[in-house]
């Protein structure tokens, strides 16, 4: 897949107010020191949604910059590491009495497309890959990209090797969660997991479309919930 190739690629992304507690940030870099390219994709969910998710959004993709740009970093694992440590910082400043627990749960992936391969990072939110019509989920590590306990383990490195037609699934919880339908309850990642089998073998764009106008009809008359975001990287 070229990463600017719109056909295969699409981000259905519906902020609940102006702005957003979600974000996507997407990069090709290569590392000094490398003879590869990487494409990076990061779906991302911050803490909160409008004002103060849109200024820890901010604070995710500077660190996401300043991880593989300015500090070198290529492992999405490590950019992790890197980024938790950073939020921590930052929002709890020594001498501050208050501690803060914001942060992210997100997937980053890094695709070398010449080499078919994937390797990624997930905090809290799992990816799904549909290879020859079987989806396959990939569990995340279960902690946030933030404060979260005394302790805070590495996160860990997963490696997919890449075969042409398949289709990369990451997204927040803003879609499953979202409440609707005859009786009002959650959407459910089930459902979602439901409509993705029943149109994989769709264009991008199509995908995207059914997906948007599911959820609309599933949410009616009442409110937004949450940020959504679900991208879909056909290879």
């Amino acid at each position: 897949m070229e990463a600017n190739d719109s056909k295969n690629f699409f981000i259905l992304y519906k902020p609940k107010d102006i702005v957003s507690g979600d974000f996507y940030y997407a990069l090709s870099h290569k590392a000094t020191g490398s003879k590869k390219e990487l494409f990076y994709m990061c779906t991302a969910d911050c803490t909160g949604h409008g004002v103060p998710g849109a200024f820890m959004s901010m604070l995710g993709i500077s660190y996401l910059n300043e991880s593989i740009i300015e500090k070198n970093i290529s492992k999405p694992n490590e950019v992790l590491n890197n980024m938790r440590e950073e939020i921590i910082s930052s929002l709890n400043p020594e001498g501050s009495e208050e501690e803060s627990k914001d942060g992210m749960d997100c997937v980053l992936c890094a695709y070398d497309f010449e080499g078919m391969k994937l390797d990624f990072a997930a905090a809290n939110n799992p990816l799904w890959l549909v290879r020859d019509g079987k989806l396959t989920e990939y569990k995340p590590d279960k902690m946030p990209v933030g404060k979260y306990q005394d302790t805070h383990a590495p996160f860990n490195v997963q490696t997919i090797e890449l075969k042409k037609g398949d289709i990369v699934y990451t997204f927040t919880d803003g879609y499953a969660d979202q409440f609707g339908g005859p009786k009002g309850k959650k959407f459910k990642y089930k459902q979602l997991e439901d409509t993705l089998m029943e149109t994989h073998s769709l264009s991008m764009d199509d995908q995207k479309r059914i997906l948007n106008e599911k959820f609309e009809a599933w949410k009616g008359n009442l409110e937004q919930v949450d940020d959504v975001l679900v991208i879909g990287i056909k290879i």
